[in-house]
């Protein structure tokens, strides 16, 4: 599913709303889910899962092509961890 998709669906769920209301609304949480990670913090969403930063040391690649090492600086990446009710509902268990 897209962002796109995903207002569509609440549009549609919520007749009461305008598009464009649910469209701000969409984009003010990924904004600030975007905002926490960014200052280090973390975003837990209850029953859906919870999203964090993990930062990845320096170290010693290889570039495929070549074969030649390269250093690789370190770097913060997103991560997201399942909660339990989204793992139990993918796994058909409730």
């Amino acid at each position: 599913m897209i962002r796109s998709e995903l207002i569509q669906k609440i549009a549609d769920a919520n007749p009461h709303l305008y598009q464009r209301d649910v469209e701000k609304i969409v984009n003010t949480i990924f904004e600030e889910i975007v905002d926490a990670l960014s200052e280090g913090n973390r975003v837990e969403l209850r029953g859906f899962g919870a999203f964090s930063v993990k930062q990845r040391d320096a170290r010693m690649g290889r570039n495929p092509r070549t074969g030649e090492a390269v250093e690789v600086e370190e770097k913060h990446v997103p991560f997201f961890k399942a909660g339990k009710l989204l793992r139990d509902r993918l796994n058909g268990r409730a």
